[in-house]
């Protein structure tokens, strides 16, 4: 058997365990094949009251979805849109592996990672990425989202890798590393 195929039996046989499992973790598998591990939508609201400290402070998330929006992008460009400030926003958010950054002359070329598609359970492709953001944007201005930022609400994401033609909500990270 190829290790490639073990591993996938591997991964089908711990997502099994895991769904008869009582406890707070899941297995699922997203649609480009790869596996994540995850708290259960049902404990959300539980561990968030446990997290003492968002993830971005709202500075670098505004200049990660004006990125996120208008990749690829100059950075000089974000930063004539951001401020000077959006130039320790960006090297945050590349620390955080976020976004990447390539040579565009004396300037960068910023787009997002797949981490960030991971994390924001965002499609990877960026054309459907961007619908996916400008539809959550479309919902926090007509207050479906009751003005909180994703990620924030108690609503239970749908599960990753599951087709859909509407906007799949971010799901909370699991493994929170330390900053």
């Amino acid at each position: 058997m190829r290790s490639e195929e073990k591993i996938r039996k591997l991964a089908t046989s711990l997502k099994e365990k895991y769904a008869h499992d009582p406890g707070a973790l899941e297995v699922l598998e997203l649609s480009d094949g790869r596996y994540v591990m995850q708290l259960k939508p049902e404990y959300s609201k539980s561990v968030k009251r446990l997290a003492t400290r968002q993830l971005l402070t709202p500075g670098p998330l505004k200049t990660l979805s004006y990125i996120a929006l208008r990749q690829p992008v100059a950075q000089s460009h974000v930063v004539k849109v951001r401020g000077n400030l959006a130039y320790g926003h960006v090297k945050q958010l590349r620390d955080m592996g976020l976004i990447s950054e390539e040579k565009l002359g004396r300037s960068k070329l910023l787009r997002t990672t797949p981490s960030f598609s991971d994390y924001f359970n965002l499609s990877q492709d960026p054309r459907l990425m961007k619908k996916q953001i400008q539809k959550i944007f479309d919902q926090i201005k007509e207050g479906q989202l009751g003005g909180k930022p994703p990620g924030s609400h108690d609503e239970v994401p749908p599960k990753p890798g599951q087709e859909q033609d509407n906007l799949r909500q971010p799901s909370e990270p699991e493994p929170v590393a330390s900053q």
